[in-house]
């Protein structure tokens, strides 16, 4: 599904044009790093870095079970991941919200253990026990997946603001 793509002319330079999706979806396929904000149960804010894969129009995580971001998903599945660069001269940075919601089915579990391995090499492979990933390096991890609700890029160099909305 191809999302609806908007400049907000605010916070872009004259004569600008919505960056395609196309340039946007190939970054969150490449990208290596990630963050992901959620929110504690008592409201303040939670961010850390982790890998991910974009793979089925949508954003995939581990993640350990007693670890903060997955006891925070718990309470309120609600969260970002942003990535890009840290240069002001060029480059696109990507923020996807979207609700966090697990993956238990086996086959989609192996299909992304494949994709980690694929993406981020040999030690990042991952078994399928159950519903978790699993790994003698990384031991246990509960996968989520975000279907982004909004992605927003902002094209420094040549500012401009898109955001596509894909519901």
């Amino acid at each position: 599904m191809e999302p609806t793509a908007e400049l907000d002319a605010r916070y872009s330079v004259e004569n600008a044009t919505p960056t395609p999706w196309a340039e946007a979806r190939g970054q969150l396929e490449r990208a290596e790093t990630y963050w992901l904000s959620t929110v504690r149960a008592d409201g303040r804010p939670h961010v850390t870095p982790l890998i991910a894969v974009w793979q089925d129009d949508a954003l995939y995580f581990a993640t350990g079970a007693e670890e903060q971001k997955a006891k925070n998903l718990e309470s309120n599945r609600e969260c970002a991941l942003t990535t890009g660069g840290s240069s002001m001269s060029g480059g696109l940075d990507l923020v996807v919200e979207g609700s966090a919601e697990r993956v238990r089915d086996p086959d989609k579990l192996k299909r992304l253990g494949d994709a980690w391995a694929a993406k981020y090499g040999p030690e990042w492979h991952f078994d399928v026990e159950g519903d978790e990933f699993a790994s003698f390096a990384h031991g246990h991890a509960l996968v989520f997946e975000v279907a982004p609700s909004k992605v927003l890029g902002f094209r420094k160099g040549d500012y401009s603001q898109t955001r596509w909305r894909f519901r």
